[in-house]
Order: C-alpha cells, then structure tokens, then sequence
C-alpha cells in the first residue's frame, strides 16, 4: 500500500509545488518599495561641468525646435523649447511600425516610471495608465523588470536592482549617448557612478557602432519568430528613437528581432536596444494609444511593469 501510494503523494507535491512556483512568479505582487518615485540627477550636474570644462560655450542655435507639448496636429510646427518629437507610421515587412523621432537638449528628457509608482514583483498597469500619471507626451512600455527575478534595474539615476543576471543592458547614459553592456560588466552601483541614468535588462541589444549584432534566426526564449515589438534607440547624442511594430493580426504580421535591428538600422540607429514585446508593445502619445496592441488574442493593452517615457 505504502509503495502504490507514493507516486500520488509525490505527483500531489509535485502539482502543487509548481502551482505555487507560478504563482509566485505570475500572479502573486511583491511590494519592495511603495512611491518609488526618486530622481537622482547628480550624472548631470557633473556632465555638464565636464562637457563646460572642454568644450567652448555653445552659440545660440539659430533654428528653433518643435515643442513636445504641442498637440499631434501640429507637432512639425516650431517653437523654443525641447525636445522636438516626429511621430511616422511605417510599413515594412508587412507590419506597421511606428516610429517616433525625438531630438533633445539632454538625456534628462527621458524618464522612466513603475506601475502604481511602486518597485515590486507582478506590480502591473496598462502603458497608457502610467503614462497619464506622469503627464507623459510620448510613452513606450519598458523591459517589465517585474517579471524577472535578476537584471539591473537604474532608473532615474536610482539603483533598485543590483543582479547582473544573463541579458544584455542598456545603458543611457547623462551626456546623451547610449550603450549596451554586458551584465556581468559592471554593479549597477558602478553603471551610476560612471553617469548612467537608466539601465534596462531585457534585451538582446540589435545594433552596437551601427551594426547588426543579432542573426537571423534569433529570438527571445520561447518567442514566436514575428511578433510585435517594442525597441529604443540612438541615432546621435540626444537624439532618440522609440520603435514599436504591431504584429499577430491579419493587417500586421510583426516583426522577427533580425527585421527589427534592420530597420533600426535603416533609421540611422548607432545603437539599439530590444525592450519587452508581444502584448506588452504598446506607444502612448498625446493621450492616445497609437499602435494596435495584442493580448490574448484581442486589441488590446497588456499591463506592465514599468515604462520609457518624454514629460
């Protein structure tokens, strides 16, 4: 009896061992930090000194540039304040992709927020909320940290997460540029020390000294090979791409991450970064989702854990 009984009592245990396993990753939220709302802007206070210390003062700049606050009707038109935003569809390898162009005077133009402001596991709102929180002009989804138990999490120049985990991070760093490092490279406390005012953890990086760093063929883990698709990217000192595609639809096929660092690299990216996509993709500007997001199979937004976003 005691040896028929034990297959049970072990696939029981087994059964609900993995339930709980899922359920903790999955579903159940783990608060680490409530109003985690710190911004550390010391990087810039010492990037500029650096930046004034070699280089002679900048002559007024003659052209204007276009105000991101300005409505999505008008936003070519000029004005004297920065960044200046272009929002373009595009339609490539039989998907829309969207695209939206962002010229700044300093990387303190991009920002980042948790759902519900707090740093924790399964801690998730819709892109769109959060964006609306945080008075957003323009807003992407981020690398949904929430979900992964390692990878370094800076965000606004605050460490929260010190794992270096197996993904490549990207690094924005306070004088304007972009990079992508390897994760057992530097402690996250280092990255700030050396000026880092945002780091992700999810990506492949696509392209590095504008060239292609993934092959054909490569994905993320377990993902289908088009997918819809959520990427930043750098084309000059403070000058910024947001890239999302839409993708698992009639209308929009999406995007494999090859296709992905093509296009980027057709935009002009020295550098770009693969952030969290599938039902996640999701670009939020001037109070309206542009892109056509998918979750469970309807358009839809699928909430996340944090986002990119211009304020």
């Amino acid at each position: 009896m005691g040896n028929k009984s034990f297959p049970l009592i072990y696939g029981t245990a087994l059964v609900l061992f993995t339930a709980y396993i899922s359920l903790d990753t999955f579903v159940l939220q783990k608060n680490y930090q409530t109003n985690a709302t710190q911004i550390n802007t010391a990087m810039f206070t010492k990037a500029a000194s650096d930046t004034a210390a070699t280089e002679p003062a900048a002559k007024p700049a003659d052209a204007e540039t276009v105000t991101a606050a300005q409505s999505q009707q008008h936003f070519s038109e000029k004005t004297a304040a920065s960044p200046q935003i272009t929002l373009t569809e595009y339609e490539e390898y039989n998907t829309h992709i969207y695209v939206a162009d962002v010229i700044a005077d300093s990387a303190d133009v991009i920002k980042t927020a948790f759902a519900d402001d707090t740093y924790g596991r399964n801690v998730t709102e819709n892109t769109s909320q959060i964006a609306a929180a945080h008075n957003a002009i323009l807003a992407v989804n981020g690398d949904n940290y929430g979900m992964q138990e390692r990878g370094c999490v800076i965000r606004n120049g605050v460490v929260y997460r010190d794992s270096g985990g197996r993904n490549d991070v990207l690094c924005i760093d306070a004088d304007g540029t972009m990079r992508v490092v390897s994760p057992d490279a530097y402690s996250a406390e280092a990255l700030v020390e050396q000026g880092v005012w945002q780091a992700f953890s999810f990506g492949p990086g696509l392209v590095e000294d504008g060239q292609i760093t993934v092959t054909p063929g490569q994905e993320v883990g377990k993902a289908k090979a088009s997918n819809p698709r959520t990427a930043i990217g750098q084309i000059s000192a403070n000058h910024y791409i947001f890239v999302v595609s839409d993708g698992r639809t009639a209308e929009s096929e999406g995007l494999s991450l090859y296709e992905l660092a093509e296009f980027m690299q057709k935009l002009g990216a020295e550098t770009a970064y693969n952030l969290d996509g599938g039902g996640s993709s999701t670009m939020y500007y001037n109070g309206e989702v542009v892109n056509q997001p998918t979750s469970g199979g309807r358009i839809k937004e699928r909430s996340v854990s944090d986002i990119v976003y211009i304020g």
